[in-house]
């Protein structure tokens, strides 16, 4: 009976040594719906593409798309951004450019479909 109980520890101390403790993350998403009443809240498109983001009809770099949301930003508090992903890119890509629009002070950050 011993040698099955030392079994039993060692396999509950490796299962404990080799799980993870992390705690998953959680990004509140604000995805509207099409049917939805418009709101008088302006509102800036920031799509995610796979070569890169667009902002207002143009192709712009991340430091860029930065620089053009915080100038914004600062011109309108209440200004909405908007950020629709193309087919293709990848979820972080999407991640990132939603906490692009949050590093950038953005009142409120939506996914668009």
């Amino acid at each position: 009976m011993t040698p099955l109980i030392d079994v039993v520890f060692i396999l509950m101390v490796f299962f404990m040594l080799a799980s993870t403790f992390t705690e998953d993350r959680q990004i509140a998403l604000d995805a509207r719906r099409t049917a939805e009443a418009p709101t008088a809240t302006p509102t800036l498109l920031l799509a995610v593409r796979p070569d890169g983001l667009m902002v207002a009809g143009r192709t712009v770099s991340p430091e860029a798309a930065l620089k053009l949301l915080r100038e914004r930003a600062a011109a309108e508090p209440a200004l909405a951004v908007a950020v629709r992903p193309s087919p293709g890119v990848t979820l972080q890509d999407a991640v990132d450019a939603v906490d692009l629009a949050r590093k950038a002070g953005v009142a409120s950050v939506a996914l668009a479909r």
